[in-house]
Protein backbone atom coordinates (compact mmCIF):
# COMPACT_ATOMS: atom_id res chain seq x y z
CA UNK A 1 0.00 0.00 0.00
CA UNK A 2 2.71 2.48 0.96
CA UNK A 3 4.85 1.85 -2.13
CA UNK A 4 2.40 0.98 -4.90
CA UNK A 5 -0.84 2.52 -3.65
CA UNK A 6 0.43 5.94 -2.62
CA UNK A 7 3.00 5.87 -5.42
CA UNK A 8 0.48 5.56 -8.25
CA UNK A 9 -1.98 7.84 -6.45
CA UNK A 10 0.57 10.66 -6.73
CA UNK A 11 0.91 10.33 -10.53
CA UNK A 12 -2.24 12.32 -11.38
CA UNK A 13 -0.26 15.40 -12.47
CA UNK A 14 0.53 15.51 -16.19
CA UNK A 15 4.20 16.43 -15.96
CA UNK A 16 4.96 15.08 -12.49
CA UNK A 17 4.51 11.32 -12.86
CA UNK A 18 8.19 10.39 -12.45
CA UNK A 19 8.53 12.58 -9.37
CA UNK A 20 5.19 11.57 -7.88
CA UNK A 21 6.03 7.86 -7.89
CA UNK A 22 9.83 8.09 -7.53
CA UNK A 23 9.86 10.56 -4.66
CA UNK A 24 7.10 8.56 -2.96
CA UNK A 25 9.37 5.50 -2.94
CA UNK A 26 12.32 7.56 -1.72
CA UNK A 27 10.37 9.13 1.14
CA UNK A 28 8.70 5.84 2.09
CA UNK A 29 11.91 3.84 2.48
CA UNK A 30 13.77 6.60 4.33
CA UNK A 31 10.83 7.26 6.65
CA UNK A 32 10.45 3.55 7.38
CA UNK A 33 14.12 3.13 8.30
CA UNK A 34 14.04 6.22 10.50
CA UNK A 35 10.85 5.00 12.20
CA UNK A 36 12.44 1.61 12.94
CA UNK A 37 15.30 3.40 14.70
CA UNK A 38 13.07 5.73 16.70
CA UNK A 39 10.66 2.97 17.72
CA UNK A 40 13.59 0.88 18.91
CA UNK A 41 15.18 3.58 21.09
CA UNK A 42 13.46 2.35 24.25
CA UNK A 43 14.54 -1.24 23.60
CA UNK A 44 18.07 -0.07 22.84
CA UNK A 45 18.19 1.95 26.08
CA UNK A 46 17.32 -1.04 28.29
CA UNK A 47 18.86 -3.95 26.36
CA UNK A 48 21.44 -2.37 24.07
CA UNK A 49 19.64 -3.78 21.01
CA UNK A 50 17.04 -2.48 18.57
CA UNK A 51 14.62 -5.34 18.13
CA UNK A 52 13.22 -5.73 14.61
CA UNK A 53 10.32 -8.06 13.83
CA UNK A 54 7.30 -8.09 11.56
CA UNK A 55 5.21 -5.97 13.92
CA UNK A 56 7.87 -3.27 14.24
CA UNK A 57 8.21 -3.09 10.46
CA UNK A 58 4.43 -2.76 10.07
CA UNK A 59 4.32 0.08 12.61
CA UNK A 60 7.27 1.75 10.87
CA UNK A 61 5.41 1.53 7.54
CA UNK A 62 2.41 3.21 9.18
CA UNK A 63 4.66 6.01 10.38
CA UNK A 64 5.91 6.30 6.80
CA UNK A 65 2.29 6.50 5.60
CA UNK A 66 1.79 9.52 7.84
CA UNK A 67 4.81 11.18 6.20
CA UNK A 68 3.43 10.41 2.74
CA UNK A 69 0.14 12.08 3.68
CA UNK A 70 2.05 15.23 4.63
CA UNK A 71 4.03 14.98 1.40
CA UNK A 72 0.78 15.16 -0.57
CA UNK A 73 0.12 18.70 0.66
CA UNK A 74 3.37 20.06 -0.81
CA UNK A 75 3.65 17.71 -3.80
CA UNK A 76 5.13 19.43 -6.85
CA UNK A 77 6.42 22.49 -4.97
CA UNK A 78 9.43 20.94 -3.27
CA UNK A 79 12.67 19.18 -4.20
CA UNK A 80 13.83 15.73 -2.98
CA UNK A 81 15.93 17.21 -0.18
CA UNK A 82 12.85 19.04 1.10
CA UNK A 83 10.83 15.82 1.10
CA UNK A 84 13.49 13.81 2.92
CA UNK A 85 13.79 16.52 5.58
CA UNK A 86 10.01 16.65 5.92
CA UNK A 87 9.82 12.87 6.30
CA UNK A 88 12.49 12.76 9.01
CA UNK A 89 10.90 15.51 11.11
CA UNK A 90 7.34 14.31 10.54
CA UNK A 91 8.11 10.74 11.59
CA UNK A 92 9.98 12.06 14.64
CA UNK A 93 6.97 14.14 15.62
CA UNK A 94 4.54 11.29 15.07
CA UNK A 95 6.59 8.84 17.17
CA UNK A 96 6.83 11.51 19.89
CA UNK A 97 3.05 12.01 19.76
CA UNK A 98 2.50 8.26 20.02
CA UNK A 99 4.81 8.09 23.05
CA UNK A 100 3.09 11.04 24.77
CA UNK A 101 -0.38 9.56 24.31
CA UNK A 102 0.62 6.15 25.61
CA UNK A 103 2.67 7.53 28.51
CA UNK A 104 0.58 10.46 29.72
CA UNK A 105 -2.96 9.41 28.82
CA UNK A 106 -2.52 5.61 28.67
CA UNK A 107 -4.10 5.53 25.20
CA UNK A 108 -4.35 2.09 23.61
CA UNK A 109 -1.61 1.34 21.10
CA UNK A 110 -4.04 0.86 18.20
CA UNK A 111 -5.83 4.14 18.91
CA UNK A 112 -2.60 6.12 19.08
CA UNK A 113 -1.15 4.75 15.84
CA UNK A 114 -4.40 5.24 13.89
CA UNK A 115 -4.22 8.99 14.51
CA UNK A 116 -1.65 9.05 11.69
CA UNK A 117 -4.30 10.46 9.32
CA UNK A 118 -5.04 13.46 11.53
CA UNK A 119 -1.38 14.09 12.37
CA UNK A 120 -0.19 13.81 8.77
CA UNK A 121 -2.99 15.99 7.36
CA UNK A 122 -2.59 18.88 9.80
CA UNK A 123 1.19 18.70 9.59
CA UNK A 124 0.97 18.99 5.80
CA UNK A 125 -1.57 21.83 5.89
CA UNK A 126 0.56 23.87 8.28
CA UNK A 127 3.62 23.13 6.16
CA UNK A 128 2.00 24.35 2.96
CA UNK A 129 0.79 27.48 4.78
CA UNK A 130 4.32 28.34 5.90
CA UNK A 131 5.73 27.59 2.43
CA UNK A 132 3.09 29.65 0.63
CA UNK A 133 4.19 31.06 -2.73
CA UNK A 134 3.05 34.46 -3.90
CA UNK A 135 0.68 34.17 -6.82
CA UNK A 136 -0.38 30.58 -6.13
CA UNK A 137 -3.99 31.81 -5.83
CA UNK A 138 -3.98 32.10 -9.61
CA UNK A 139 -2.87 28.48 -9.99
CA UNK A 140 0.27 26.89 -11.37
CA UNK A 141 0.61 26.51 -15.12
CA UNK A 142 1.66 22.83 -14.98
CA UNK A 143 -0.72 21.72 -12.20
CA UNK A 144 -2.98 19.73 -14.53
CA UNK A 145 -4.09 16.15 -15.08
CA UNK A 146 -5.33 14.27 -18.14
CA UNK A 147 -6.89 10.90 -18.98
CA UNK A 148 -3.64 8.91 -18.97
CA UNK A 149 -2.34 10.21 -15.64
CA UNK A 150 -5.82 9.94 -14.16
CA UNK A 151 -5.93 6.27 -15.12
CA UNK A 152 -2.59 5.55 -13.42
CA UNK A 153 -3.72 7.45 -10.35
CA UNK A 154 -6.98 5.46 -10.28
CA UNK A 155 -4.88 2.28 -10.25
CA UNK A 156 -3.30 3.44 -6.99
CA UNK A 157 -6.73 4.23 -5.57
CA UNK A 158 -8.07 0.77 -6.46
CA UNK A 159 -5.02 -0.85 -4.90
CA UNK A 160 -5.47 1.15 -1.69
CA UNK A 161 -9.21 0.38 -1.63
CA UNK A 162 -8.58 -3.35 -1.98
CA UNK A 163 -6.01 -3.61 0.79
CA UNK A 164 -7.29 -0.98 3.23
CA UNK A 165 -9.06 -3.63 5.38
CA UNK A 166 -5.68 -5.25 6.04
CA UNK A 167 -4.20 -1.83 6.88
CA UNK A 168 -6.86 -1.22 9.54
CA UNK A 169 -6.80 -4.74 10.98
CA UNK A 170 -3.10 -5.63 10.98
CA UNK A 171 -2.52 -4.31 14.53
CA UNK A 172 -5.85 -5.49 15.97
CA UNK A 173 -5.45 -7.95 18.82
CA UNK A 174 -5.76 -11.44 17.32
CA UNK A 175 -6.18 -13.09 20.73
CA UNK A 176 -9.78 -11.85 20.99
CA UNK A 177 -11.92 -14.23 18.88
CA UNK A 178 -13.41 -12.56 15.84
CA UNK A 179 -11.92 -9.12 16.55
CA UNK A 180 -9.58 -9.04 13.55
CA UNK A 181 -12.26 -10.43 11.23
CA UNK A 182 -14.68 -7.81 12.54
CA UNK A 183 -12.17 -5.07 11.75
CA UNK A 184 -11.79 -6.37 8.19
CA UNK A 185 -15.55 -6.56 7.64
CA UNK A 186 -16.20 -3.14 9.18
CA UNK A 187 -13.56 -1.53 6.98
CA UNK A 188 -14.91 -3.19 3.85
CA UNK A 189 -18.47 -2.08 4.59
CA UNK A 190 -17.32 1.49 5.27
CA UNK A 191 -15.29 1.54 2.04
CA UNK A 192 -18.17 0.12 0.00
CA UNK A 193 -20.64 2.67 1.30
CA UNK A 194 -18.17 5.54 0.91
CA UNK A 195 -17.51 4.55 -2.73
CA UNK A 196 -21.20 4.70 -3.62
CA UNK A 197 -21.75 7.87 -1.61
CA UNK A 198 -18.74 9.64 -3.11
CA UNK A 199 -19.99 8.89 -6.62
CA UNK A 200 -23.49 10.12 -5.77
CA UNK A 201 -22.31 13.34 -4.11
CA UNK A 202 -19.89 13.99 -6.97
CA UNK A 203 -22.75 13.78 -9.49
CA UNK A 204 -25.11 15.88 -7.36
CA UNK A 205 -22.52 18.61 -6.77
CA UNK A 206 -21.52 18.84 -10.43
CA UNK A 207 -23.29 21.51 -12.53
CA UNK A 208 -23.34 19.07 -15.45
CA UNK A 209 -24.34 16.08 -13.36
CA UNK A 210 -21.19 14.10 -14.20
CA UNK A 211 -18.70 12.10 -12.17
CA UNK A 212 -15.42 13.74 -11.19
CA UNK A 213 -12.44 11.40 -11.40
CA UNK A 214 -10.53 13.28 -8.70
CA UNK A 215 -13.43 12.75 -6.29
CA UNK A 216 -13.45 9.04 -7.05
CA UNK A 217 -9.69 8.77 -6.56
CA UNK A 218 -9.59 10.17 -3.06
CA UNK A 219 -13.03 10.38 -1.50
CA UNK A 220 -13.90 6.69 -1.85
CA UNK A 221 -11.14 6.03 0.70
CA UNK A 222 -12.69 8.36 3.29
CA UNK A 223 -14.73 5.57 4.86
CA UNK A 224 -11.61 3.48 5.45
CA UNK A 225 -9.86 6.43 7.09
CA UNK A 226 -12.76 7.26 9.41
CA UNK A 227 -13.53 3.70 10.48
CA UNK A 228 -9.81 3.07 11.06
CA UNK A 229 -9.63 5.85 13.64
CA UNK A 230 -12.75 4.57 15.43
CA UNK A 231 -11.97 0.86 14.92
CA UNK A 232 -11.69 0.00 18.62
CA UNK A 233 -15.34 0.98 19.27
CA UNK A 234 -17.10 -0.14 16.07
CA UNK A 235 -19.06 -3.29 16.88
CA UNK A 236 -22.03 -3.38 14.49
CA UNK A 237 -22.13 -3.32 10.66
CA UNK A 238 -24.55 -0.38 10.58
CA UNK A 239 -22.09 1.68 12.64
CA UNK A 240 -19.32 1.14 10.09
CA UNK A 241 -21.67 1.89 7.20
CA UNK A 242 -22.93 5.09 8.82
CA UNK A 243 -19.37 6.26 9.44
CA UNK A 244 -18.43 5.43 5.84
CA UNK A 245 -21.45 7.31 4.46
CA UNK A 246 -20.82 10.44 6.55
CA UNK A 247 -17.09 10.42 5.80
CA UNK A 248 -17.69 10.24 2.05
CA UNK A 249 -20.15 13.15 2.15
CA UNK A 250 -17.78 15.32 4.21
CA UNK A 251 -14.75 14.39 2.10
CA UNK A 252 -16.40 14.94 -1.29
CA UNK A 253 -17.94 18.28 -0.34
CA UNK A 254 -14.64 19.34 1.20
CA UNK A 255 -12.78 18.28 -1.95
CA UNK A 256 -15.04 20.34 -4.17
CA UNK A 257 -15.30 23.51 -2.08
CA UNK A 258 -12.73 23.50 0.73
CA UNK A 259 -9.53 23.48 -1.36
CA UNK A 260 -10.19 26.77 -3.11
CA UNK A 261 -11.44 28.43 0.09
CA UNK A 262 -8.36 27.29 2.01
CA UNK A 263 -6.20 28.79 -0.72
CA UNK A 264 -8.00 32.13 -0.89
CA UNK A 265 -8.71 32.59 2.82
CA UNK A 266 -5.67 31.00 4.51
CA UNK A 267 -3.13 30.82 1.63
CA UNK A 268 -2.85 27.04 1.94
CA UNK A 269 -2.20 25.43 -1.44
CA UNK A 270 -2.96 21.80 -0.63
CA UNK A 271 -1.94 19.89 -3.78
CA UNK A 272 -3.61 16.55 -2.97
CA UNK A 273 -6.25 18.06 -0.65
CA UNK A 274 -5.07 15.89 2.22
CA UNK A 275 -7.27 17.85 4.64
CA UNK A 276 -10.41 16.55 2.90
CA UNK A 277 -9.02 13.09 2.17
CA UNK A 278 -7.45 12.31 5.55
CA UNK A 279 -7.96 15.19 7.98
CA UNK A 280 -11.75 15.58 7.98
CA UNK A 281 -12.52 11.83 7.82
CA UNK A 282 -9.98 11.29 10.61
CA UNK A 283 -11.72 13.89 12.78
CA UNK A 284 -15.07 12.28 11.97
CA UNK A 285 -13.71 8.89 13.05
CA UNK A 286 -12.43 10.44 16.28
CA UNK A 287 -15.87 11.94 16.94
CA UNK A 288 -17.60 8.64 16.18
CA UNK A 289 -15.29 6.84 18.60
CA UNK A 290 -16.16 9.39 21.30
CA UNK A 291 -19.92 8.96 20.80
CA UNK A 292 -19.75 5.17 20.68
CA UNK A 293 -17.70 4.98 23.87
CA UNK A 294 -19.98 7.39 25.73
CA UNK A 295 -23.01 5.40 24.61
CA UNK A 296 -21.58 2.26 26.19
CA UNK A 297 -20.72 3.93 29.52
CA UNK A 298 -22.87 2.97 32.52
CA UNK A 299 -22.60 6.20 34.51
CA UNK A 300 -22.07 9.88 33.76
CA UNK A 301 -18.80 10.13 35.70
CA UNK A 302 -17.10 7.52 33.54
CA UNK A 303 -18.49 9.11 30.38
CA UNK A 304 -17.23 12.57 31.33
CA UNK A 305 -13.82 11.22 32.30
CA UNK A 306 -13.47 9.39 29.00
CA UNK A 307 -14.62 12.45 27.04
CA UNK A 308 -11.99 14.63 28.74
CA UNK A 309 -9.20 12.14 28.01
CA UNK A 310 -10.45 11.68 24.45
CA UNK A 311 -10.47 15.43 23.82
CA UNK A 312 -6.99 15.75 25.34
CA UNK A 313 -5.80 13.04 22.93
CA UNK A 314 -6.97 15.08 19.95
CA UNK A 315 -5.62 18.36 21.31
CA UNK A 316 -2.17 16.88 21.91
CA UNK A 317 -2.11 15.32 18.43
CA UNK A 318 -3.20 18.47 16.59
CA UNK A 319 -1.02 20.77 18.70
CA UNK A 320 2.09 18.68 18.12
CA UNK A 321 1.40 18.26 14.40
CA UNK A 322 0.85 22.00 13.90
CA UNK A 323 3.95 22.84 15.94
CA UNK A 324 6.11 20.40 14.01
CA UNK A 325 4.67 21.74 10.76
CA UNK A 326 5.59 25.30 11.71
CA UNK A 327 9.12 24.32 12.74
CA UNK A 328 9.67 22.30 9.56
CA UNK A 329 8.26 25.05 7.36
CA UNK A 330 10.43 27.75 8.91
CA UNK A 331 13.55 25.60 8.46
CA UNK A 332 12.66 24.89 4.82
CA UNK A 333 12.24 28.59 4.04
CA UNK A 334 16.02 28.99 4.22
CA UNK A 335 17.45 29.58 0.75
CA UNK A 336 20.16 26.95 1.25
CA UNK A 337 17.59 24.29 0.32
CA UNK A 338 17.20 25.81 -3.18
CA UNK A 339 13.44 25.39 -3.65
CA UNK A 340 12.23 25.03 -7.26
CA UNK A 341 11.18 28.16 -9.08
CA UNK A 342 7.48 28.72 -9.73
CA UNK A 343 7.87 27.93 -13.43
CA UNK A 344 9.56 24.61 -12.57
CA UNK A 345 6.97 23.47 -10.06
CA UNK A 346 5.04 20.32 -11.04
CA UNK A 347 7.62 19.50 -13.71
CA UNK A 348 9.72 16.33 -13.88
CA UNK A 349 12.38 17.96 -16.03
CA UNK A 350 13.69 19.85 -13.01
CA UNK A 351 14.85 16.58 -11.37
CA UNK A 352 14.88 13.76 -13.96
CA UNK A 353 16.85 13.01 -17.10
CA UNK A 354 14.93 12.73 -20.37
CA UNK A 355 17.21 11.31 -23.11
CA UNK A 356 14.76 12.26 -25.86
CA UNK A 357 15.03 15.91 -24.79
CA UNK A 358 18.85 15.98 -24.54
CA UNK A 359 20.63 18.42 -26.83
CA UNK A 360 23.10 16.65 -29.14
CA UNK A 361 26.38 18.45 -29.75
Amino acid sequence: MVILGFGFLCTFLVRYGFSGSGFNLLVAVIATQWAVILLGVESWYYTGWIRINLRSLVVAEMCAASALISMGAVLGKTNPVHLIFIALLEVSGFVLNEWLLQTLLKVQYLNSIMLLHIFGAFYGVMLTWILHREGSELGFEKEKFDRKTGLFSMLGTVFLWMFWPSFNSVLVDAHTPGRKLGAVCSTYLALAVSAVTAAAVSVLSSPKGKLNLVHMQSCILAGGVAVGVSMSEVQQPWEAMTIGFTAAVVSTIGFRYLKIHMLLAFQCHDTCTVLSTHGLPGLLGWLAQLFLQIRDCDDHTTAIRFAVFHICTLLITISLSLSMGIITGLLLKWTIWRPPQDKKCFDDQAFWEFPNLAVRK
